[in-house]
C-alpha cells in the first residue's frame, strides 16, 4: 500500500472515483507485471530471468525503447526487437 501511495498517489490529482479505478488498475499492472522488485537478481514476480548480456559490443548497440504510462508517471523500458 504504501508502494502505491509514493509511487502514484502522491504524484497524481485524482478527479472522481472513475479515475482513481482507472490508475489503481494500471498501477497493480505496472507493478505486478513489470516493475523490477528487489529479490533474486531483481525478477519480475513470474517471470524468468533474463539471459544476461556479456559482450561489450552487444551492450552498445542496444535498443531500448520507453513507454510511459499514467502521463508519463510510470515508466516502462523494453528491448526492442
Amino acid at each position: 500500500m504504501q508502494t502505491c501511495r509514493c509511487e502514484l498517489l502522491d504524484r497524481t490529482l485524482i478527479w472522481n472515483q472513475r479515475h482513481l479505478l482507472h490508475a489503481l488498475r494500471e498501477f497493480e499492472e505496472f507493478y505486478k507485471s513489470h516493475r523490477p522488485h528487489q529479490g533474486i537478481a531483481n525478477a519480475r514476480p513470474l517471470h524468468p530471468l533474463p539471459v544476461p548480456i556479456t559482450d561489450p559490443e552487444q551492450i552498445t548497440r542496444l535498443d531500448i525503447r520507453k513507454r510511459e504510462r499514467l502521463g508519463g508517471i510510470l515508466h516502462e523500458y523494453q528491448h526492442a526487437a
